[in-house]
């Protein structure tokens, strides 16, 4: 593994327990894109795709968690 590579993969790991810290306020993709985005400088294509690819990896989540959403706003 080149250095290039973990230091990637830490950072990926840093912006998915951002979102994770994101999904406990209850905010929505939109909502964490534009907070990383002020607070953490992460750019917007970062943290769609990152949310995203959590997204795949954990469907029933997901689900349960938008229902979630929708019933608190």
């Amino acid at each position: 593994m080149a250095l290039g590579d973990s230091s990637a993969a830490a950072y990926i790991h840093m912006v998915q327990h951002l979102i994770e810290r994101c999904l406990l306020f209850g905010m929505s993709m939109e909502e964490c894109i534009d907070t990383l985005s002020k607070h953490a400088n992460i750019g917007p294509v970062i943290t769609s795709t990152v949310w995203k690819e959590l997204e795949k990896e954990n469907k029933d989540f997901f689900k349960a968690y938008r229902q979630w959403r929708e019933t608190r706003h």
